[in-house]
């Protein structure tokens, strides 16, 4: 941090913890002084400790039973490598005729080849699995630092305001990134069929900015675009997949901060 940075900048990276000890210390003297500052700080604060629940991706339910399920059914390899007992150790065999030995060892090799050809699909239906886990982890880690370098920007704002039905949201703006994200905390599940749908509001139009999960009452959404000269963000319910414009009316109106 230079001597001419202005210390006002720095509240989203104080309250992300995003500062060294050096740059935490001048601002923490220049917070005791700044009232404005401290609100902001306050509210960043509050916004973070939201987001690091609803940025949470959780896998499908289903996904661990099928995982453990598919596991628990593939054959573990046999161990490798062991000394042969010899002729002497090995025990004697009754005689069998040559017809039964025959259709034993068709048998047997029927068996091996269905049960091979089960163990392979079950272990590939396992690999699946572990894939599709490590898929999720990997875009909830990816998410999770888009949303940290908003809230950790140096000009990084928040507001929090009502949503119908008794939730509350904040939406953070970084004007230096041109990024915004909205944290919504007690949403109700819209109607079947229906999601919620987040609008930049440029002021004489609404500009699709991507949907929230139906399933998720606290989520935090990285809005989708920029915001260019956007005042403010709207919340609308709109069918599945989302709308164009708005086809209902507003659940909330937020005026992006100063």
């Amino acid at each position: 941090m230079s001597a001419t940075a202005d210390l006002h900048t720095l509240t989203g990276a104080y309250a992300a913890n995003a500062l060294d000890d050096a740059e935490r210390a001048r601002f923490e003297e220049h917070l005791a002084l700044c009232p404005s500052c401290a609100q902001e700080v306050r509210e960043l604060t509050a916004t973070v400790a939201r987001l690091a629940m609803a940025s949470a991706v959780a896998p499908r339910r289903a996904m661990k039973d099928e995982v453990l399920g598919r596991i628990a059914t593939v054959r573990q390899d046999v161990p490798r490598g062991e000394p042969d007992p010899g002729p002497a150790t090995k025990p004697r065999r009754a005689p069998r005729s040559q017809g039964a030995s025959r259709w034993a060892l068709a048998a047997c090799l029927a068996a091996a080849v269905a049960f091979g050809g089960t163990t392979v699909w079950q272990h590939q239906r396992a690999q699946e699995a572990r894939e599709q886990a490590r898929q999720v982890q990997e875009q909830a880690r990816e998410r999770s630092q888009e949303l940290a370098e908003v809230l950790a920007a140096p000009d990084a704002r928040a507001r929090t305001g009502e949503i119908d039905g008794g939730a509350s949201g904040t939406v953070v703006v970084a004007k230096s990134l041109d990024k915004a994200v909205f944290v919504a905390d007690g949403m109700a599940r819209p109607p079947r069929g229906k999601v919620y749908q987040l609008w930049f509001n440029d002021g004489d139009a609404m500009r699709p900015a991507g949907l929230m999960d139906p399933d998720r009452p606290t989520e935090a959404v990285l809005m989708r675009g920029e915001v260019g000269d956007a005042r403010g963000m709207g919340i609308t319910v709109e069918p599945a997949g989302g709308s164009k414009e708005p086809t209902s009316t507003p659940v909330a109106l937020l005026t992006f901060p100063s």
